[in-house]
Parts: structure tokens; C-alpha cells; sequence
């Protein structure tokens, strides 16, 4: 729809062009036939080098745009954004469906479910129960158990596993919120990508990209209980123990591990071969190749048990 259009959804004010507006996209992966945005200062710093078509912004971030650029100015543009995201989300399902491919050596069991256009690769096996949406790709050996939920895109490597309960690709706990405090959905219209040989336990949830992927690379083990945060991306050969929850956009380098009941902020990044201990609370970034403890402020183990014992010493005394 063109920006004229789309203004009888948000209250804004065109500064450009009337020009046709085909998605939505981020500030950095934008077309020139896409609409961005920019919620504050922390993302401020892309506006100058976008492609987008046109970008929604507060007046006080007008001047950081592109020479030409269309903008819409408007006081609130994480929750014009927000409204947006409904109007050109994905539909649920298409409405010309298309013939699954399934591999003639891949075995799929009584009362499931494959969606229009999924790909089910060589000797994989899904069990009862489980749902295979639009457009998913399923590689060779895989193993999909009872009553998994696959959502639509959803792209699976060779040799994974998933366990029975299992949610791949539901909406981000993304929201928008009005000046009277109502919550404003945003949809997410990427998706979740598990490389090769990708474990994920019963009853984990690993929630889509905004508009790119939430990425689980190769050889990485999910325990059971596990949220993982859209956006997300977990580098290889991670270990996620039991009751761990990610928040949306955490960046895991190769072979960390997250002990039981940890957890993070989002937007923060982990380096390769780190260690967290359980329920450590990633607060900030961290080098890799250290071990951490603590809910807040995490610290180094060796600080962590000195900041223990100083209590402990603390209390005897008392």
C-alpha cells in the first residue's frame, strides 16, 4: 500500500514521496520497496546507511536520515510499527496449496500433519501428532517426535532430533503499548533455522525472527523447558540445560554452556567457550573462555565464590 494508505492506520505526517510500500523490514536489511523504523537512540546509528523506502521516526531523529528520504514523523513509532506488522503479516495459509515432498525412505506416521509445500528429506521419521506447516524443510535422518509443532518456514538440518512438545517457530513475545497501557501485538514474519544435528528436548520453544531468523547452528544440544528469545542466535555446539530462557536477540558464541535456570537479557552477547553456572543471570556482555556465576551483577566464578565467602564471614560475625 502506498504511505498515504498506511497513514490511515497510524497518525504520522509523510515528509517525501507518496511512494507504494510492498513489507516491513529492519533498518539494516531494508529494500527500496520496504518500510523501516527506528524506536530510539539505540538504533539511530543505522538510519543514516538505510536502503529502506521509507522509514518511520520521531522528529528528533529526522535529521540523521538519508538526503531525500521519505519519512513518516510520527510521536510513537515502536507502536506505529506495531500496527503495521498486522497488516502485512504472512497469512496462516495460503490459499493455493501446494504438494508436500516427501522423500520416498522418510516415514510419516498416523495423524499428522503436512502443510502445503513442507519438504520431508531422506529417512526422517515424524511421529503421531506432529504438525508440519507451510513451507518447512525437513532434512535427511531426522526424527521428529510425538505432538511437535513446526511452525510455517521453518527450516531443519540433517541428523536433528526434536522431542515430543516441542514448539519451532511460534510469534516472539514482542508487544507495542498504547499511552492507556494497552498491548499492541507485533507479528513476526521470519523464522527459526536449526542447522545439522540439532537437538531440541520435550517441551522447548524457540520463537521466530521479527523479520530474519532465529538461528540454532550445528551441534547444538537443548535440554527440555528451554524459551528461546526471536532473534536469537546460538553458535555451535552449544549446551542449553533444563529451564534456561533466552531473551529475544542473545548472541551465543561456539560451545558455551547455560547451566540449569540460567537465563539472559536481551540484545547481549556471549563469547565462544564460555561457561555459565546455573540460574546466572547474563545481564551484560561476556568474554569468552571464562566461567560465570551469579544473578546480578554476574561475575567470574573465582569472584563469585570470594563474594560468597565474604557473606558467609559476614553473618558468622553477626
Amino acid at each position: 500500500m502506498k504511505l498515504s494508505e498506511i497513514l490511515k492506520h497510524i497518525e504520522g505526517e509523510i515528509l517525501g514521496d507518496d511512494i507504494e510500500i510492498l513489507a516491513l523490514n529492519s533498518l539494516k536489511n531494508a529494500k527500496a520497496n520496504e518500510l523501516t523504523y527506528c524506536d530510539g537512540e539505540k538504533n539511530a546509528k543505522f538510519i543514516a546507511q538505510t536502503k529502506a523506502g521509507a522509514i518511520i521516526l520521531n522528529k528528533k531523529f529526522a535529521q540523521n536520515a538519508p538526503k531525500n528520504a521519505n519519512l513518516i514523523i510520527c510521536e510513537n513509532p515502536h507502536l506505529a510499527f506495531a500496527i503495521l506488522s498486522k497488516i502485512f503479516s504472512k497469512p496462516l495459509f495460503n490459499t493455493e496449496s501446494k504438494p508436500a515432498i516427501i522423500a520416498p525412505t522418510a516415514k510419516i506416521m498416523p495423524n499428522t500433519h503436512i502443510g502445503s509445500n513442507a519438504i520431508i528429506g531422506q529417512n526422517s521419521l515424524i511421529m503421531h501428532g506432529a504438525f508440519i506447516g507451510e513451507n518447512v524443510k525437513i532434512g535427511k535422518n531426522c526424527i521428529i517426535y510425538p505432538n511437535v509443532v513446526i511452525y510455517n518456514d521453518t527450516i531443519i538440518g540433517d541428523e536433528c532430533i526434536i522431542h515430543a512438545n516441542a514448539v519451532i517457530g511460534s510469534d516472539g513475545f514482542g508487544y507495542a503499548h498504547t499511552k492507556l497501557g494497552e498491548h499492541v501485538k507485533i507479528y513476526h514474519n521470519g523464522n527459526v533455522v536449526l542447522e545439522d544435528f540439532v537437538e531440541i528436548g520435550a517441551c522447548s520453544t524457540i520463537d521466530r525472527g521479527v523479520f530474519e531468523s532465529t538461528i540454532i547452528k550445528r551441534g547444538t544440544k537443548i535440554d527440555n523447558l528451554v524459551q528461546i528469545g526471536h532473534n536469537s542466535e546460538l553458535g555451535e555446539g552449544c549446551i542449553i540445560v533444563s529451564q534456561t530462557g533466552l531473551a529475544g536477540s542473545t548472541k551465543l558464541g561456539r560451545n558455551v554452556v547455560m547451566g540449569g535456570q540460567s537465563g539472559s537479557a536481551g540484545h547481549v552477547k556471549v563469547g565462544d567457550f564460555a561457561q555459565i553456572a546455573a540460574r546466572g543471570g547474563v545481564s551484560k556482555d561476556l568474554e569468552g573462555s571464562k566461567n560465570y556465576a551469579g544473578a546480578y551483577p554476574i561475575m567470574e566464578l573465582g569472584e563469585f565464590f570470594k563474594f560468597q565467602a565474604k557473606i558467609m564471614r559476614f553473618f558468622k560475625k553477626k
